[in-house]
């Protein structure tokens, strides 16, 4: 096989279309730009423009907020830490920390911390040491017997 035996596959390229050449070449006279108008010209962005008129998107109100100081955290149930202990991804001896969680496949990604969501069922002793947690999940975590400490501090 020589250099100049190489070819590109069948129908892998197209022709150029060149237009305004005649009427002949079907793509004559407009160039299929249409007629006229300001559009047919070359150089036109008119996006969001209506004739002079305040566009829609100005005359409509600014609405929301977007916070950039609010926390990313990973919310976690206390029944998906006991699936975790049951199937020994999660050791018990261990302080139960978002890197804990991440290794054990709890969560995806470690983001800005975790907080613990008190649904479903925590019957192992464990020690946790986590960004935020509710009071339904600190009462069980109690109630089995494990101790928590909450990083953040508490926000009215």
């Amino acid at each position: 096989m020589k250099l100049t035996d190489l070819r590109d596959n069948e129908g892998a390229t197209k022709n150029r279309m060149r237009v305004g050449r005649g009427i002949g070449s079907g793509k004559g006279k407009t160039a299929g730009r249409g007629v006229k108008g300001q559009k047919a010209r070359t150089g036109v962005a008119i996006k969001g423009f209506e004739g002079g008129q305040m566009p829609l998107h100005r005359r409509l109100p600014k609405r929301g907020f977007n916070n950039i100081g609010a926390t990313d955290l990973n919310e976690v149930n206390l029944g998906r830490i006991q699936e975790a202990v049951d199937a020994g991804r999660l050791d018990k001896k261990a302080t139960v920390t978002i890197e804990t969680l991440v290794a054990a496949g709890v969560c995806s990604k470690p983001r800005d911390g975790v907080k613990i969501l008190g649904v479903g069922e925590l019957k192992a002793k464990l020690a946790f040491e986590v960004f935020r947690a509710s009071k339904s999940a600190v009462a069980a975590i109690e109630k089995a017997g494990g101790s928590i400490k909450v990083l953040a501090e508490a926000t009215a």
